[in-house]
């Protein structure tokens, strides 16, 4: 915790040796980009992308699980894909998945999840039973074939969000499905006519 306030203490130093740059943040946000991912620490957004600030729009959830849209019962997820896409108008959307990623392996090996039951109940209600991760290869090296099966299955629930729908119809918006391995650093991204994957270069 020392290394975080003690670089928190000394940011507005850095802020004031590049004052123009951050000047600019006082008259709003313009991402282009929302960047769906795991609250995991291992996985960084800015690191992988090499965004700057102001680039990217993030939401992390356990799993990078992207929630069925419900406007009767809104969330904090939904809210900020539905602000992401209708207010800030981005242009691209990623669900980035990766791999050694304790949600979806807990899905995989039917982990008791009893302790954490409001993990078990996020699982459960954001990953149908017969999903296709669940079948998946528990076995494969860093549950790569599960992750990016999970990924791409996030995609098809944002499509059933009424502003990604929209934007998609008139061809402003695209969905991307990524896999980082968090132990070496590959990015890989899933093209459709690959069907589930395994996904391919960038």
């Amino acid at each position: 915790m020392k290394s975080l306030i003690d670089n928190a203490r000394s940011f507005a130093t850095h802020v004031a040796e590049n004052a123009e740059s951050f000047r600019a943040f006082e008259a709003g946000q313009s991402p282009e980009t929302l960047f769906i991912t795991c609250s995991d620490s291992r996985v960084v957004p800015s690191l992988i992308t090499g965004a700057r600030p102001g680039e990217l729009f993030e939401l992390r959830t356990a799993g990078n699980i992207v929630p069925a849209y419900r406007s009767d019962h809104p969330s904090g997820e939904t809210a900020t894909i539905e602000y992401a896409v209708r207010v800030l108008g981005v242009r691209d959307i990623i669900v980035c998945g990766h791999s050694h990623c304790g949600a979806v392996s807990a899905v995989v090996r039917g982990d008791d999840l009893s302790s954490a039951p409001a993990v078990q109940g996020w699982l459960d209600r954001a990953v149908p039973a017969d999903a296709d991760a669940r079948t998946a290869d528990a076995d494969s090296p860093g549950m790569a074939e599960a992750v990016q099966i999970h990924a791409v299955a996030q995609l098809r629930t944002l499509r059933d969000y009424p502003c990604v729908r929209e934007r998609l119809e008139e061809g402003l918006l695209t969905l991307h499905a990524w896999y980082y391995e968090v132990h070496t650093g590959s990015v890989t991204v899933h093209r459709p006519e690959n069907g589930h994957g395994p996904f391919g270069p960038l």
